[in-house]
């Protein structure tokens, strides 16, 4: 649970310039890749995580525009890249503007449970992680290249002539 607002925008920096990288590799081909017919594809997936920071931060009062047809994932990767940055940006100045490191104590309704604001804001990190790992597996199916996250991928090993690990 984050206590400042200072630690937050700091992991969530970190969190979401990841997320681009794995966002600007999308191409309009790859978005209706799924692992199965009944599952969600990396374009759903994609536009869920852009259109989550509204969803679940609107629900502790924070007020910001939404993205337009959030229920719809759009079949432009660049729209729902694009989508994301201005999401993603637009949250560091509004919690800045509306909130201070006392309102990270205030609980909040989420999904019927009583959530201080700080857990809700590392839920949310968290969401994304989950769903960025998701996206880059169906990024593979696809034969996009996935991008560093937390170290070297197996392609950034083999440019650097060594042997990645199996």
């Amino acid at each position: 649970m984050f206590v400042s607002i200072e630690q937050f925008i700091q992991a969530w920096q970190n969190e979401s310039k990841a997320t681009e990288r794995v966002m600007d590799l999308l191409n309009d081909q790859a978005l209706s890749q799924a692992i199965t017919p009944e599952s969600r594809t990396l374009g759903q997936i994609a536009w869920h995580i852009a259109t989550s920071i509204h969803e679940m931060l609107s629900r502790t009062g924070l007020e910001f525009p939404a993205p337009e047809g959030e229920e719809m994932a759009p079949q432009s990767a660049q729209f729902i890249a694009q989508t994301y940055r201005d999401s993603s940006s637009a949250i560091i100045q509004v919690i800045k503007n509306q909130w201070t490191d006392e309102h990270l104590a205030q609980l909040c309704d989420m999904y019927g449970e009583q959530w201080p604001n700080g857990l809700t804001l590392h839920i949310l990190i968290q969401h994304e992680i989950h769903h960025r790992g998701q996206m880059t597996v169906l990024m593979r199916q696809a034969g996009l290249r996935v991008p560093s996250i937390y170290g070297p991928t197996r392609e950034d090993w083999l440019q650097q002539g060594m042997s990645p690990l199996l």
